[in-house]
């Protein structure tokens, strides 16, 4: 094990500058700015949808849901890169593992928020939430809803996204203490309480993710079926997760931190956002191969409304996702030094990043605003202060330790790692 003594180098923290938390708050105020507009012209000029009247107000509650639920898996996955990568006993990744680990601190915030917006907004997000669909007899009755009240209603609802949030961020916090005090104390036990940790949060979280994308999306549309969501939604977060990592990676290593992170660390963060772009377009063609090739009426509505409904305002989004996230990426990434490359890994990430916001755009806006749908200051006010926000809990986290962890037992060969 190599020490802070051999290697004066891995003694590195993140200081939360003056300057950077003036430039967040900066972003924050023009972010609650492009709302106030957004707002404004909205209420003055929106249209309803072609099927139903859909106010501004539930505008705004998708948004924020939007935004909160795209976050929230961006945030959980760094717990899950920690976790497997304690798991697989891999250690290439020590060097950048405060880089992950700093991302599930944003939990508690989009918790609330979604606890918050579902509390004040559900019925206009969620069909299912209206009781009379469930009365038989009632004009509003709806027989696949009410076939699904056992799993669709309110208190079970609640009482699942509270689950998933407090047991995500229980688990991210003993993970988190026991990293903290391995730096004071070293040794292997709390390494080995960490996999247990780890390996524990993989089980539960291959549960969760697609249980709370079955919740948080799916349920939006709830007469549609896909047996593969669960697994798609995963996927996005995921590559969206790996995504902000390389991002925060890159730009710590530009501003001088993360001196010990070396081409082969950068190239294998380029391979993993690679090699999970393909993977969530192999999960995207296949459900869309799957419910194309049964053609079952339950199935389509959804790439219909997608295609050509509410207008075919969705039309563009689906398509500019598809390029975003896989295309692009793909093309940039191939050669073997692109990953290495700084300019192009930050390109690729945002890509990502954005690509996969565009896609849960599309999958939540045409089951709650429909043709009322737009893109506008609303939308971007809404993703800058959110995104603001996430990079001050980020920095703020990155700044509580080393920014290596330096008595990790497989310190030593993240140190070393090279591949030629």
């Amino acid at each position: 094990m190599i020490s802070s003594n051999a290697l004066p180098s891995i003694e590195e923290r993140f200081i939360f500058t003056r300057k950077a938390k003036q430039k967040l708050l900066i972003a924050l105020s023009i972010g609650v700015l492009l709302i106030t507009c957004g707002i404004y012209i909205a209420a003055n000029s929106h249209a309803p949808d072609n099927h139903h009247n859909v106010s501004w107000i539930t505008r705004i509650w998708a948004n924020i849901w939007l935004n909160a639920m795209y976050l929230t898996g961006i945030s959980a996955t760094g717990m899950f890169v920690v976790s497997y990568d304690y798991l697989s006993k891999a250690g290439w990744s020590v060097v950048i593992k405060r880089v992950a680990e700093s991302l599930p601190g944003f939990l508690p915030v989009t918790g609330l928020v979604m606890l918050g917006v579902f509390l004040m907004g559900g019925h206009d997000l969620f069909h299912w939430t209206h009781h009379e669909v469930y009365v038989a007899g009632s004009p509003a009755y709806d027989k696949v809803l009410a076939g699904k009240q056992g799993y669709l209603n309110t208190p079970f609802f609640l009482a699942r996204m509270v689950f998933y949030f407090v047991v995500w961020y229980w688990m991210w916090r003993k993970i988190r203490q026991y990293s903290l005090e391995e730096d004071q104390l070293g040794g292997t036990a709390l390494y080995d309480r960490s996999v247990r940790v780890g390996t524990a949060f993989v089980v539960v979280f291959a549960i969760t993710s697609s249980t709370s994308a079955w919740d948080f999306i799916l349920s939006i549309d709830a007469h549609w079926f896909s047996t593969m969501f669960g697994w798609y939604t995963l996927a996005g977060w995921h590559v969206s997760g790996i995504a902000v990592i390389t991002l925060i990676v890159v730009m710590l290593r530009e501003r001088g931190y993360l001196r010990v992170v070396n081409a082969s660390h950068l190239r294998d963060l380029g391979k993993m956002l690679f090699a999970w772009s393909i993977f969530w377009t192999y999960l995207w063609f296949c459900q869309y191969l799957l419910i194309y090739y049964s053609n079952q009426p339950e199935e389509v509505i959804y790439f219909i409304e997608r295609f050509g409904g509410h207008g075919g305002v969705f039309k563009a989004p689906f398509f500019i996702s598809m390029v975003l996230n896989f295309v692009f990426p793909f093309l940039i990434l191939m050669p073997r030094d692109a990953k290495s490359t700084h300019s192009i890994l930050k390109v690729a990430s945002w890509s990502v990043i954005v690509g996969h916001y565009v896609e849960f755009y599309t999958n939540i806006m045409p089951g709650t605003v429909g043709g009322g749908a737009g893109f506008g200051p609303l939308e971007i006010g809404f993703s800058i202060v959110f995104f603001a926000a996430f990079a001050w809990s980020v920095s703020h986290q990155l700044g509580k330790a080393n920014l290596i962890p330096k008595r990790h037992p497989m310190l030593e060969e993240s140190l070393h790692h090279d591949i030629l």
